[in-house]
Parts: structure tokens; C-alpha cells; sequence
């Protein structure tokens, strides 16, 4: 790829829990999203990460190097813009349900946020937020990180039934109510400190899914587990996909991470922070045709990989997702 720059990233080590891309292809993006969000311009933007096949950042491309494709045709891409380095907002959810007094997940996952907090810069924000079957605000988005570090002592285990794909659903709605104007690119995800129980969610991994996917919010799984509940150590297994998370990921542009030791969860840290960085903004015109509108975002070049959301809903408003999701409740 001559005239490229390529940036490689530190995750030779890190155990992905991606799965085959054989696993990858038979699972399919969800096609009728629950509760949806547009805004109401009538552009749609994507953002997108590309990697080449070494798994390496690719910059300097232009929107001639991308195809937009909306339920099997090609759209024009008519604004893009490519990020570097630029600041960053997450939302890290603990997941504080029983299952993770189990061992030292609950400890683990803490130090885990820890790395996501240490790979930040002064001009990022993140939040902290917790569920067992409701979700509460432990710390607003903040650049003060001593804030976020006394938060950190406020993220309790209540011993609780776990309601995660709809803690996940109304994070992304928190996301949401701050995101930048079209036309600019938000940066924002959604980072899931989970051991991937689930026992009390009324929404699917399909349709929690199509809510992130919807708003452009990609959401990142860091499974943690001890190395004997490691899906993949088990005979056959392929990934440590727990209850659908390894989908739900993908389909929002995000990815499904496995720390079942603290270097693990560093270099996940790391790369989840490094891929919101570098991205591209596509822009194109929303459909006239309402409903769900499945998304591939491709490169040109088919040694690159390109990442981003799997669709968007037509005729739709903000008010649609608001009015869905459940009440956050604030910790302190």
C-alpha cells in the first residue's frame, strides 16, 4: 500500500475473542432494531476504523478509497473527513450483578477500567457507570481524572440479577444526549466491564444492537473471566462470545475483548482508545424509504479491513429512542 502510513498498534499479544471469520459471516447483522435514534438533517454519518491484514491503523486514505453500501446499493458518499489523534469520550459500565463476586472479577474489572482511565488524555472525557437491573450514574462525563479514580471506590456489588444488554441499551442513550453535531466526529463508545451473564434483560443483543448501531455508538466487551471460564479453552470452542456479546459488538463497530489477566486487559485498554482516535467520518444521504436500512461500509482495496456501525433507521427521531429506555439514577 505505497504512499500509506500505517500505525501499529500494541496488540500483538492481546487475546481477541473475535472468533473465525467463517463464525463471523453466518452470524447476521440484526434487520429490526427495537427502539432507533436519527437526527434530523438528512445526512447519515459512519465511522470508520481500518486496519490492514496485520491488523495495523491505515490513515491517508480518501472517500474514493471507500463504498457505501445501503441494503444492497451503492450510495455516494457526499462529506468525509479523516480523524487523527483526536480527543475521545467513553461511558465504562460495570456490570455489578452477583455473578461478579465470583472470584476476582469485580476487583479485575476495576483495575481494567483503570487502564481505559490510564490511556486517556487531558482533553478526553469518560463517565463511569454500574448495573445489577438498573442502571446508575457513579460519575458524569469529566476530564478531572482524580474524579473518576474516587468514582472507582463508589462502583458497588449489590448481589443483584443481571439486566446487561439493557444497561447497555441506556448507556448509549447517555452517549447520545452529549454527542457532537453531524458533521463532526464524536469519538464516543460505550466500554462494557462484564462477566457476560445475563438474567434479567428484556431487549435482545439484536435489538440492543440496532439502538447503538443506530446512533453511531460503537460498544466495546471486555469479557472478564479467570482462564478456566475462557470459552475458548474449552474443546471446539472458537470464541468466548458470551450470550451474543461478540455480535452485539460487531454490529455496533465495536469489538469483543478477553482479559482473564491484567496484561490482557491493558493492551485491550489501549487499542479500544487508539481505534476511537483514528477514524474516518463518511457522510451520505439518509434513505426515503423508512425503516431499518442495513449499512457495509468496504474499502476499495479488499486487503483492508473496515470497520463501522451495520445500519441505520429512515423516518425516524431522537424521541423514539429516548422515550425506551429506562431511568439512570445517580449513585452520589
Amino acid at each position: 500500500m505505497a504512499g500509506r502510513r500505517v500505525l501499529v498498534t500494541a496488540a500483538a499479544t492481546l487475546m481477541i475473542a473475535a472468533g473465525s471469520s467463517a463464525a463471523q459471516t453466518a452470524s447476521q447483522p440484526p434487520q429490526r432494531p427495537g427502539a432507533t435514534f436519527r437526527s434530523a438533517v438528512d445526512l447519515v454519518s459512519v465511522a470508520a476504523v481500518v486496519r490492514d491484514r496485520k491488523g495495523r491503523f491505515v490513515s491517508d486514505l480518501s472517500s474514493k478509497d471507500f463504498i457505501v453500501v445501503e441494503a444492497g446499493e451503492r450510495r455516494p458518499i457526499v462529506n468525509f473527513k479523516a480523524e487523527d489523534d483526536g480527543p475521545v469520550k467513553l461511558a465504562i459500565l460495570f456490570d455489578v450483578s452477583g455473578s461478579m463476586r465470583v472470584g476476582t472479577k469485580a476487583v479485575d474489572a476495576q483495575q481494567a477500567a483503570r487502564h481505559l482511565l490510564g490511556a486517556l488524555k487531558s482533553t478526553d472525557q469518560a463517565a463511569l457507570y454500574s448495573f445489577d437491573t438498573k442502571l446508575q450514574r457513579v460519575q458524569d462525563f469529566t476530564s478531572d481524572f482524580s474524579k473518576l479514580e474516587s468514582a472507582l471506590g463508589h462502583v458497588d456489588s449489590p448481589y443483584g440479577q443481571t439486566s446487561l444488554y439493557d444497561a447497555i441499551a441506556d448507556t448509549a442513550g447517555e452517549v447520545a444526549k452529549g454527542a457532537a453535531s453531524k458533521g463532526r466526529l464524536q469519538r464516543a463508545a460505550v466500554i462494557v466491564l462484564t462477566d457476560g451473564v445475563d438474567t434479567h434483560s428484556r431487549l435482545t443483543p439484536a435489538k440492543v444492537s440496532g439502538i447503538a448501531s443506530e446512533i453511531d455508538i460503537p460498544v466495546y466487551v471486555v469479557a472478564v473471566m479467570s482462564v478456566i471460564d475462557d470459552p475458548r479453552t474449552l474443546e471446539g470452542a472458537q470464541t468466548a462470545d458470551a450470550g451474543g456479546l461478540g455480535d452485539l459488538a460487531r454490529w455496533t463497530g465495536g469489538e469483543l475483548f478477553t482479559a482473564t489477566s491484567p496484561a490482557h486487559a491493558s493492551v485491550a485498554a489501549r487499542q479500544i482508545v487508539s481505534e476511537l482516535r483514528h477514524q474516518y467520518l463518511l457522510a451520505f444521504e439518509a434513505s426515503a424509504k423508512a425503516g431499518w436500512r442495513p449499512l457495509e461500509v468496504k474499502a476499495r482495496d479488499r486487503g483492508l479491513v473496515v470497520r463501522a456501525r451495520s445500519g441505520y433507521t429512515a423516518g425516524r427521531t431522537s424521541a423514539d429512542l429516548t422515550g425506551s429506555l429506562g431511568t439512570v439514577t445517580d449513585v452520589r
